[in-house]
């Protein structure tokens, strides 16, 4: 006995003991030193906010995101993911419990003889098994804790999601809101232009211009019409974007956006090591890649022997009242060790799979850390490039407004031609709707890295 012992040991302990040791993993090790502070700011940042919706100061898009939240059909389909995922994990420990089942039948018996006739008589039975492999190495406690770890996963992919809906719904919200401004203010060229063509056409019924002024003052009306048409079209999309995004029907009801607001000039980004734990696609790859690690250290344990109980039994009789009489009751009870011996490479291959599956998790976790700090920094770069553009921007409205008062004073005295007039209207709108377009790619820069950082909502 002690011979079988000593032959046991020194059989399945390198088995054993590469079994229990799972890969030690640590969340910083993204294949890359993790600078202190973030290489796009020049000063330390503060930390991010708890709601980045509200720090918009909208009202209305904070009640569009919560409404989104609570109908959007998407981010409820990722829920029921999560519950899948959760269920899954309670199959997968189920191996662990002891399986019982229980049959009850009747059958019509006849039994035939040449002298005597026949005769025909119940038969009821009750019977039971029971099966229970006893986890002795933690084969299908590792199963069932992968499942667990990849539930949690899912659950941070739910929470991603909840991020993404948030960030769309944002950046639609003021796509919308600088759609309707940028009407507004082609609105108003129009009319500015309708006051020029209604001047060189009084001129030319009077004979003090060509006709080709007339025709080239209607000519930019009509294309300032054109626009204003374009970004009618534009404000309808984006609306109806919207309503689905908050599982509304999209019937094109208008919303009716405030203005873009301005940015503070502080850039909250708490820390770059902060980011590694906070951010939803992170913390998932990294469970993930533990989970792998799991079903690493479970197949690996198919290897060893499983111990089994095995249990059957019931009764039998043509009276229904004796099947509840204990003493009628046969029953048996096995005990087993089952060995792999030779299975045509299935366990082996099953435990490279796996493995296989571990790195690649572990290089996707990587990959995935690299592209997070890059959109931070990425973000952060922008932003200050922006804003410089927006300042530019800005100055070239004033200008541009300003010239424009010129040209149409200048033009009724005489002093320039018609072309002139017109290019200053052209670069008005111009200089107008680069500075609605730049303002609002700030806002959604400043939601790209709220988005990158993992910010809460």
């Amino acid at each position: 006995m002690r011979l079988v012992h000593v032959v046991f040991w020194i059989t399945f302990f390198p088995v054993l003991s590469a079994c229990n040791l799972l890969p030690q993993r640590h969340i910083e090790e993204v294949g890359a030193s993790v600078p202190d502070t973030w290489s796009a700011l020049n000063s330390y940042s503060q930390a991010i906010p708890e709601q980045w919706v509200d720090t918009f100061g909208d009202a209305q898009l904070s009640r569009l995101v919560r409404n989104a939240l609570d109908n959007n059909f998407e981010l409820k389909a990722a829920s029921a993911r999560v519950d899948a995922a959760v269920a899954q994990a309670r199959i997968e420990g189920s191996g662990r419990l002891p399986q019982v089942f229980f049959s009850a039948d009747h059958q019509q018996v006849q039994i035939r003889d040449a002298g005597f006739g026949s005769a025909r008589f119940g038969v009821f039975e009750a019977l039971f098994g029971l099966t229970w492999e006893i986890d002795v190495w933690g084969r299908i406690r590792d199963s069932q804790h992968a499942s667990i770890v990849e539930a949690d996963a899912t659950h941070t992919d739910f929470y991603g999601a909840q991020l993404s809906l948030a960030a769309r719904v944002a950046q639609s919200y003021f796509e919308l809101t600088e759609a309707k401004l940028l009407a507004s203010v082609i609105e108003q060229s129009i009319q500015d232009r309708t006051v020029i063509a209604n001047l060189v056409r009084g001129r030319f019924q009077r004979g003090l211009v060509r006709g080709l002024d007339l025709r080239l003052a209607l000519t930019d009306l009509a294309n300032a019409e054109a626009q204003l048409q374009s970004t009618r079209n534009k404000i309808q999309k984006v609306t109806r974007r919207l309503e689905i995004l908050m599982g509304r029907y999209p019937a094109g009801n208008e919303i009716v956006p405030t203005a873009l607001p301005r940015l503070s000039s502080t850039i909250p980004a708490g820390l770059p090591a902060e980011l590694l734990g906070r951010r939803p696609d992170l913390v998932a790859a990294f469970s993930r890649l533990k989970a792998a690690d799991l079903r690493t250290a479970s197949a690996q344990k198919l290897l060893l022997p499983r111990l089994t109980l095995t249990a059957a039994g019931g009764t039998r009789s043509p009276d229904l009242t004796e099947l509840i009489d204990p003493r009628s009751v046969a029953w048996n009870v096995f005990s087993g060790m089952i060995q792999p011996v030779f299975t045509g490479g299935r366990i082996l291959g099953e435990i490279s799979r796996n493995q296989a599956q571990a790195e690649a998790a572990l290089n996707h976790y990587k990959d995935t850390a690299l592209n997070a700090f890059r959109e931070v920094e990425q973000a952060l770069s922008t932003e200050a490039l922006l804003t410089q553009q927006e300042s530019y921007l800005e100055n070239a409205v004033e200008q541009t407004e300003s010239s424009q008062k010129l040209a149409v004073y200048s033009y009724r005295n005489g002093l320039i031609e018609i072309l002139t007039l017109l290019d200053s209207y052209r670069s008005t709108l111009n200089a107008q709707t680069a500075h609605l377009a730049v303002t609002r790619q700030l806002l959604s820069n400043r939601i790209n890295l709220y988005l990158a950082l993992g910010g809460h909502v």
